[in-house]
């Protein structure tokens, strides 16, 4: 069983800027086979966005995702975890604010992303939820 972060978080973190259209933001997501990505600055990871955030804060309302910023749907001030964080942290932050995502940031740059599924897959192999984690996406 993994013990920190870094053996269980998806490497190399993918990020807009905060003023990244929603287009750009899912044409990313697309091209990465992702659901989020992170919203970030030169220096610090300020939001994330989700193709949930996408669907529901912009598109839904009748937002033009040509115009509508990243900034403008993502969920700001993230809660972040560092790399050589416990595993065990990491499963409490996702409980305690109930978020399925967790930004990996070393020294304020965005190293990885850990999920509810690269927790399953490492601290309980045989559920359910690590075999879909482990499952190629359907194209």
């Amino acid at each position: 069983m993994a013990e920190f972060v870094r053996e269980v978080m998806t490497p190399g973190a993918v990020a807009v800027r905060p003023d990244a259209s929603l287009v750009e933001a899912a044409q990313l997501m697309r091209a990465q086979d992702i659901g989020d990505v992170l919203v970030s600055t030169d220096e610090q990871v300020i939001g994330v966005l989700t193709d949930r955030d996408i669907t529901l804060r912009a598109v839904a309302e009748g937002a033009d995702p040509l115009t509508v910023s990243a900034q403008a749907v993502c969920t700001p001030n993230p809660v972040v975890i560092g790399p050589d964080d416990a595993v065990s942290t990491a499963v409490a932050l996702m409980r305690d604010h109930a978020i399925r995502r967790l930004p990996v940031v070393k020294d304020g740059e965005p190293v990885g992303m850990v999920s509810l599924g690269d927790l399953a897959v490492s601290q309980d192999p045989g559920s359910a939820l690590a075999h879909i984690s482990r499952a190629e996406p359907d194209t």
